[in-house]
């Protein structure tokens, strides 16, 4: 008989347990799950290449400095012998935006040239006021500028691709009061970016797709113009860690279990802020008079449930909702070089043709905010 022990949640022959506390080099799988198809195995195993720590284990300021997605794409079109660049975009610019803690770092993207002297103004463009994930503890504009590119050309809108501040330095409801006053300001200076203030969505990624429904909830709230779509990326819906989807990705890459409660035990106070409606959406906000929900889930995430809660939730209380769930991928896919992986392409055209079609629709006349004194 075989003497079996656990690891990592797994049995191991005593032998092989041995053997692998002898070789502390030894990396365990790429792909813990075992479901990834194979253009996202050969990511995660790129990701694994870059030896970065356990995010759990770890100091905000050290997680801060792990590899991530972004590194792991840049890796694996190295080791393929192609070029590392990103996706072109005819305008790029850094800008600072106010906000109540102090000025909020932001990426405008623009997919088309200024006009040159002499040449007809360009016709207004969609906006899209997008805000990345990383739990609120970490993640930053370069690491999804991947993203904001991709959504900018296949939308054929502006982006304002919005940082935040994080915690632990900045606990719960820094990024929300920052994400929404980012939203105000994208709309008061709409006009200044070339952009139509009746053609304006907010998309978000994981922590960030927490955020973008949270400006559409407080917009409705303060009776400020409401976003025309919201496009919810793997969302941060819930706090509800024993949905099916956290129990069968305890374990997966790049996001786990026990990184979710990291990141909720650095962004949050107190045990009872993580039932407040800001945090647990599906569970506990009110939800009717949002606009078009455009949500995309991942089979290998924690958060898969968390996205296909809040779906169902908002279709109950009368919200349009189109979505569309991957499976074979994990949370951090929807940026990847569509060269790399298929489904993220298949996930970008989807978003920005229901973005597309929201902003096609007659919107209804809208007044911009009054700007702060």
């Amino acid at each position: 008989m075989i003497n079996l022990t656990r690891r990592a949640g797994l049995m191991l022959p005593l032998g092989l347990m041995a053997a692998c506390a002898a070789q502390p080099e030894m990396l365990p799988p790429a792909d813990p799950t075992g479901r990834a198809e194979p253009e996202m195995r050969a990511l995660l195993d790129s990701l694994q290449s870059l030896r970065g720590k356990p995010i759990e284990t770890l100091s905000p300021a050290e997680a801060r400095l792990q590899p991530g997605m972004a590194d792991a794409v840049k890796a694996r079109l190295r080791q393929l012998g192609r070029p590392d660049a990103p996706r072109p975009v005819p305008v790029v610019r850094d800008i600072e935006i106010p906000g109540l803690g102090g000025p909020i770092p932001a990426r405008v993207y623009i997919p088309a040239e200024p006009p040159r002297a002499g040449q007809p103004a360009r016709a207004l463009m969609p906006l899209i006021v997008y805000f990345h994930g990383g739990g609120f503890v970490i993640g930053s504009l370069d690491a999804y500028d991947a993203s904001a590119r991709a959504l900018a050309l296949e939308s054929q809108a502006i982006v304002v691709s919005v940082h935040y501040r994080q915690a632990p330095e900045h606990k719960f409801p820094a990024a929300h009061q920052d994400a929404y006053a980012a939203y105000v300001w994208a709309l008061q200076n709409a006009a200044q970016m070339g952009a139509d203030l009746s053609r304006v969505a907010v998309v978000g990624e994981s922590a960030g797709g927490n955020l973008a429904i949270n400006v559409a909830m407080a917009a409705r709230e303060s009776r400020t113009p409401l976003p025309v779509a919201m496009g919810l990326i793997y969302p941060l819906a819930g706090t509800d860690m024993t949905t099916p989807s956290y129990q069968a990705n305890a374990m997966a890459k790049p996001l786990n279990a026990a990184m979710m409660r990291w990141f909720m035990g650095h962004y949050t106070s107190m045990p009872a802020e993580a039932q407040d409606t800001r945090l647990n959406v599906y569970g506990r906000a009110e939800l009717s008079g949002l606009p078009k929900a455009i949500i995309i889930t991942a089979g290998i995430d924690p958060l898969q449930s968390d996205g296909m809660l809040l779906g169902q939730r908002l279709q109950a209380s009368g919200v349009q909702v189109v979505s569309q769930d991957f499976p074979g991928v994990t949370h951090e896919f929807f940026g990847v070089d569509p060269n790399l992986l298929a489904n993220a392409g298949s996930a970008q055209r989807f978003m920005a043709g229901e973005l597309r079609s929201a902003f096609a629709l007659p919107a209804p006349a809208v007044v911009a905010p009054a700007r702060r004194r």
